[in-house]
């Protein structure tokens, strides 16, 4: 059962990333990070089916060869989480140890985007 979760949470990952790749709204990406996560959990061979896939292999193949992201793709994911880290803290109104706490997570992503992922000289996007 746990495999068959994994496995749809993937899926609807894999599809939200695609989408991504065509709508500048959703983060291409870190839908794909999970997607393959998931689908390690689930399946060798969706897996291998998302590899294949030629947006993985444009979007996340550099990525995990060390190659890093284009500055776009840094500030589009970057945004994306900023926004909704910001709609949780608006939310969170009355609970200040969370807010702090969601604060900084949003500090360790985004001195991690910018220090530790790195960058590549040509935006190919």
């Amino acid at each position: 059962m746990k495999k068959m979760i994994y496995a749809a949470i993937g899926l609807i990952a894999f599809v939200l990333g695609t989408i991504g790749a065509f709508l500048p709204i959703l983060p291409t990406v870190p839908f794909y990070l999970l997607a393959t996560w998931c689908f390690a959990k689930s399946s060798v061979r969706l897996q291998a089916w998302l590899h294949s896939k030629p947006l993985y292999q444009k979007h996340m193949t550099p990525f995990f060869n060390g190659e890093g992201l284009t500055i776009r793709q840094k500030v589009t994911m970057m945004s994306i989480t900023t926004l909704m880290m910001l709609f949780a803290f608006v939310m969170m109104r009355e609970i200040w140890i969370a807010r702090i706490l969601l604060f900084c997570a949003w500090i360790f992503h985004v001195c991690y985007f910018i220090f530790k992922i790195r960058t590549k000289s040509t935006d190919s996007l």
